[in-house]
């Protein structure tokens, strides 16, 4: 969607990917945990002369925040947050602790204490338990019974937390802010969602943002996020509680794009321009993701 002349580097671990298809330019590359994998990332970027960098899963932006000197030393803009937001939210229970002492407000109770009576008295039935490291709604269950928390063995409970299940699944909100490190944010754009049962959004609304301005405006005062940054809110009848915050570009920016919130361009412009983004004029509409065929002919450039 850029009016700016710019060469695609897409990469994924599958040779049989889609991403071809996507980019002008494909890489094949190992898994992030491969040995080889931060040599073979820093030979891209050098072949290719990569001025702007993206990483589009927790795994990457995770590695690539380990060795930004590294990926620096190419002559590559990195597109990371702050961090110590991002090795917060790589634990869902020191994210929560720093929560209670920076913004409790928006903070949703949560328990590590793995006793079924307890977590009955505290959270209700039923109750959730999720994974402290994860992503996509994955592994999250909700309890119901003694019987099905009994099932669950010691060594996973001991990496799970808990919480009570807060608002509805139609009151739940995405939020995406573009923050300047500083406790602000100059663009944001805010969505309704519905998830899918791998727990991305399925359905998603353009809703009014005006109620969403300040809790965006007192997270960023608390955790001073850099550049494109996602928060996932549920409505509750004591206000917004937050779910968590993806301190990277979400799975939804290709919906927001379509509706005027380009933050992939705007992370482009800030990265070589060093201009934070305005506002833009967001579009009405609602959005619903469907499975789509891609063909590759035999004569296809991308084989």
């Amino acid at each position: 969607m850029s009016k700016r002349p710019i060469k695609l580097v897409g990469t994924s671990i599958y040779t049989d990917s889609v991403a071809p298809g996507f980019c002008d330019v494909f890489e094949a590359v190992p898994k992030t945990d491969a040995p080889d994998y931060l040599d073979r990332l820093l030979a891209l970027l050098r072949k290719h002369h990569v001025d702007v960098a993206f990483p589009g899963i927790d795994a990457d932006m995770y590695k690539w925040a380990d060795h930004v000197a590294e990926i620096d030393a190419t002559g590559t803009n990195v597109v990371l947050n702050s961090r110590e937001l991002i090795s917060r939210c790589s634990d869902k229970w020191a994210f929560y602790e720093r929560q209670l002492e920076l913004m409790p407000t928006y903070a949703i109770p949560s328990y590590l204490e793995m006793d079924f009576d307890f977590l009955k008295e505290k959270c209700g039935l039923p109750f959730l338990l999720k994974p402290r490291r994860g992503f996509g709604s994955k592994g999250i269950v909700a309890v119901e019974t003694a019987e099905q928390f009994a099932r669950i063995a010691p060594a996973t409970k001991a990496t799970l937390m808990a919480q009570p299940i807060v608002g509805r699944d139609d009151e739940e909100f995405t939020v995406s802010a573009f923050c300047d490190g500083h406790g602000d944010y100059s663009a944001f754009m805010a969505l309704r969602r519905k998830l899918s049962k791998d727990g991305f959004t399925e359905k998603a609304a353009v809703v009014d943002q005006a109620e969403f301005s300040e809790p965006i405006r007192d997270l960023c005062r608390a955790f001073a996020p850099i550049g494109p940054t996602n928060f996932q809110f549920r409505k509750t009848g004591h206000g917004l509680k937050l779910l968590e915050i993806n301190p990277r570009i979400s799975s939804s920016t290709s919906i927001r794009a379509a509706f005027g919130y380009n933050e992939a361009l705007m992370a482009v412009e800030m990265a070589v321009e060093k201009r934070m983004p305005v506002q833009p004029e967001i579009k009405r509409g609602r959005a619903v993701r469907y499975t789509e065929d891609f063909i590759f002919y035999d004569n296809s450039v991308h084989l």
